[in-house]
């Protein structure tokens, strides 16, 4: 069986590469997914593809319309759900992710460095486990795969 993994959250490092990285180095049977992570495409896609607005509310409600239909649609396909916040950003977004897959039933994990647990504890509760590395990351997935500890 192959895995989808959706990985949800901060666009501002590298993670998602080392978590690439790893499940290639372990030879996962694992498919990745995400939002997009080109942070002007995601700000300006609904008013490229739907028409321009006025006023930033109506601009940024377009846009978070257009892109929902990607999110939503891997969420919902995806056997695991992995959200990372980092320390530079509110993410609101990855909470947002966080819920759905947690409403839906998805396996979730969460990525964050410890400042950031007690912010999180509620996103943390709904989680199957919590991770501050991509490289943990890459271990649960190869345990929940195929039951080898690292």
């Amino acid at each position: 069986m192959r895995w989808t993994v959706y990985l949800a959250g901060e666009i501002h490092s590298d993670w998602r590469e080392r978590v690439a990285e790893g499940v290639r180095a372990a030879d996962l049977p694992v498919d990745l997914t995400g939002p997009v992570t080109d942070h002007p495409s995601s700000d300006d896609c609904g008013v490229r593809i739907l028409g321009p607005e006025e006023q930033a509310l109506w601009k940024d409600h377009k846009g978070a319309g257009v892109n929902a239909i990607r999110t939503r649609t891997l969420i919902r396909n995806a056997d695991v759900v992995v959200v990372k916040f980092g320390e530079k950003y509110k993410q609101w977004n990855a909470a947002f992710d966080a819920g759905q897959a947690a409403a839906l039933g998805k396996p979730l994990i969460t990525v964050h460095p410890p400042e950031l647990t007690h912010a999180l504890k509620e996103v943390d509760g709904a989680a199957q486990a919590v991770a501050q590395t991509p490289e943990q990351v890459v271990q649960l997935l190869r345990y929940a795969i195929s039951g080898e500890l690292p």
